[in-house]
């Protein structure tokens, strides 16, 4: 297959400060590519390209593709934006960040893909922290940043990449990895995929793109059935099951907020893990980053050791400051299961009382999975929102907070973050956590919140 990698060297980003471009960029500049790049907006990932060397212009314009060989651009990036339209005219190849991935990973010979509709970021940050302790030296692009590397991209020296598989738009199908990861399946993304079958359908695509070993999680049904077809693969499961070729014995029986168990293989204890980050979601996503490091050939001492010091990635449960002992913290969820998880952890950590402040993303998802929303939502002991955050999508489903919260009693919504931190703060005490979710920009309001009282 034709690999435009192979026959260019100077090489554009349009969005160039987009958290899944930016770490391309650094990747393929310790590549020996001539990188250049544009955007709107300033940010810290912009400050980080910039302190690489690599030219960036603010604003677009069609002058900013010359001498490009090709031009790479996000999925948001609309098709008149003028560097598109003028490389385009000049007949400049254009490939949209994910088609771009896929050639990047292609000349990995031990590309390491994590799947799955949760845990994602979390379990790539955990597998490549396991990778870099044990000296295996990989190339990585996280979703998030990891403490470790202090990033959330590393460029290594050997021949294994790991990564994140998305399965949004089918985006995963670009990759050909060596080892797949699947942590789990369910329903989401449903704007496009419309059922649960078709994104079975999908992730079996995937699998059937995987040319070495697959990690399944032999707990969860459509996984399980995604992999159902895969012969001449070898297939390593993992799961609270001891069926599971990896699992955990001996938890602690105590009601803490995060787990610590004796690591299982196939009957074989292979060393006691001590987790730092909280939740059961978190032991699953530790079992999927141990099977995967296992067959890659990590030493069991090494994989727990690892697990033990993880301390979690940006944007999942990140405590952001203690403040006149209330704590604040942030994180990414933004579907049932992920929301279900996360507050269920936060109401065993021993906090006095819990501040949920949610911002629904998408209206579709909204109005999909209202029910779940609300069984999710009634779990910690106070429930603030935001309207629904419209992303890409039209309100066709007349949906709106107002429905959510009518399903759970005593919650509350607001237009603006302000309010929200107006709200929050006039009423929490000390021992208690205001705890920001959602998948969109709710982490503003979380930041607002710590600026408002680091002002106090």
């Amino acid at each position: 297959m034709d690999n435009i990698l192979d026959r260019v060297k100077r090489l554009h980003f349009v969005g160039i400060g987009g958290s899944g471009m930016c770490p391309m960029a650094e990747i393929l500049l310790h590549m020996g590519y001539a990188i250049s790049g544009s955007d709107q907006n300033e940010s810290d990932t912009l400050e980080r390209v910039k302190s690489w060397g690599i030219p960036v212009y603010m604003g677009h314009s069609k002058d900013h593709v010359a001498g490009a060989e090709a031009v790479i651009y996000t999925a948001a990036c609309k098709q008149d934006n003028p560097e598109l339209a003028a490389a385009r005219d000049q007949g400049i190849p254009t490939l949209e960040r994910s088609v771009m991935l896929g050639m990047l990973t292609d000349r990995f010979p031990q590309l390491v893909a994590v799947s799955g509709t949760h845990g994602k970021t979390t379990t790539t940050a955990m597998l490549t922290q396991i990778l870099v302790e044990a000296g295996k030296d990989p190339t990585a692009l996280i979703g998030g940043k990891l403490p470790l590397i202090g990033s959330n991209s590393r460029v290594g020296q050997s021949g294994i990449f790991v990564c994140e598989a998305c399965e949004y738009v089918d985006t995963f199908l670009q990759l050909h990895p060596a080892v797949s990861v699947i942590l789990n399946i369910e329903a989401d993304h449903l704007d496009y995929f419309k059922t649960l079958e078709n994104i079975v359908k999908s992730f079996a695509q995937f699998a059937a793109q995987t040319s070495e070993l697959l990690v399944v999680n032999g707990g969860d049904k459509e996984a399980m059935e995604s992999v159902a077809r895969e012969t001449g693969k070898e297939i390593v499961t993992f799961g609270l099951d001891s069926g599971c070729d990896y699992y955990p014995a001996q938890m602690n029986e105590e009601p803490t907020a995060c787990e610590d168990f004796t690591l299982m293989c196939r009957g074989e204890a292979l060393g006691r893990v001590n987790l730092a980050v909280p939740g059961g979601h978190n032991m699953l996503n530790a079992l999927a980053a141990a099977a995967a490091a296992h067959s890659l050939g990590v030493a069991p001492e090494s994989i727990c050791a690892s697990l033990g010091t993880f301390a979690g990635v940006h944007r999942r449960f990140e405590v952001l400051g203690k403040f006149d002992g209330i704590t604040v913290a942030d994180d990414f969820a933004h579907h049932p299961t992920e929301l279900t998880a996360v507050l269920s952890s936060a109401m065993k950590m021993g906090y006095r009382q819990v501040w949920a402040v949610f911002q629904p993303h998408t209206y579709s998802r909204t109005y999909n999975f209202l029910k779940d929303f609300a069984n999710a939502l009634a779990i910690p002991d106070h429930l603030i929102m935001t309207e629904i955050l419209a992303v890409r999508e039209e309100n066709i489903y007349n949906i709106h907070t107002s429905d959510l919260a009518a399903k759970v009693p005593g919650s509350c919504w607001f237009d603006s973050f302000e309010e929200i931190a107006q709200y929050v703060m006039d009423n929490a005490r000390p021992g208690d956590l205001i705890l920001t979710l959602g998948g969109g920009d709710i982490y503003k309001c979380a930041n607002f919140i710590v600026q408002r009282y680091q002002e106090r």
